[in-house]
């Protein structure tokens, strides 16, 4: 197996992202100025995959009611969408992108598996400086590559982000 490096996942990333809404929306997206970090967010819609195996961590997808309406109304093929559309909508999309990052590395990654889409709101706060761990209590401490990968339409009215911690 090969060493795939961080800056790998989060291209993959990018574009599973940009080929997801292109593929079932029919829209282009554009990547923003990637930032090497995750900042505390605060987001009406965040949905979230869990990637375990030999590469731990999360890929999230953020953003504010609004854009998450629309994406849900276009996904979905609806005139209106309630909550739990939304919910639906923003997991399929997360789930799709973690879903090319798992189809890409199983080969030469081995393991790699998803978990369920969890789909949420409120402020998410990275953690940066794990607490102190003796090795004698059997602790691991597990620090993670974190970026922040914001998008938008050309015309603006959808704008989310993508990150990954891993």
């Amino acid at each position: 197996m090969s060493s795939i490096t961080f800056e790998e996942i989060m291209f993959t990333i990018m574009s599973a992202t940009q080929d997801t809404f292109k593929s079932y929306m029919n829209t282009d997206i554009f990547a923003g100025k990637v930032e090497k970090k995750i900042n505390p967010l605060h987001s009406d819609v965040v949905g979230i995959v869990g990637v375990a195996g030999d590469r731990v961590g999360y890929i999230l997808f953020a953003t504010e009611k609004e854009p998450a309406e629309q994406i849900a109304k276009q996904l979905l093929m609806m005139d209106e969408a309630d909550d739990e559309a939304i919910n639906d909508a923003v997991g399929e999309v997360v789930n799709n992108i973690a879903g090319v990052f798992k189809t890409k590395y199983h080969e030469q990654y081995g393991s790699v598996a998803l978990g369920l889409p969890l789909v949420l709101s409120g402020r998410l706060r990275p953690i940066t400086d794990p607490p102190e761990q003796s090795a004698a209590d059997g602790s691991m401490v597990v620090q993670c590559k974190g970026v922040t990968i914001p998008f938008t339409t050309m015309d603006g009215r959808l704008t989310f982000r993508v990150m990954v911690y891993m």
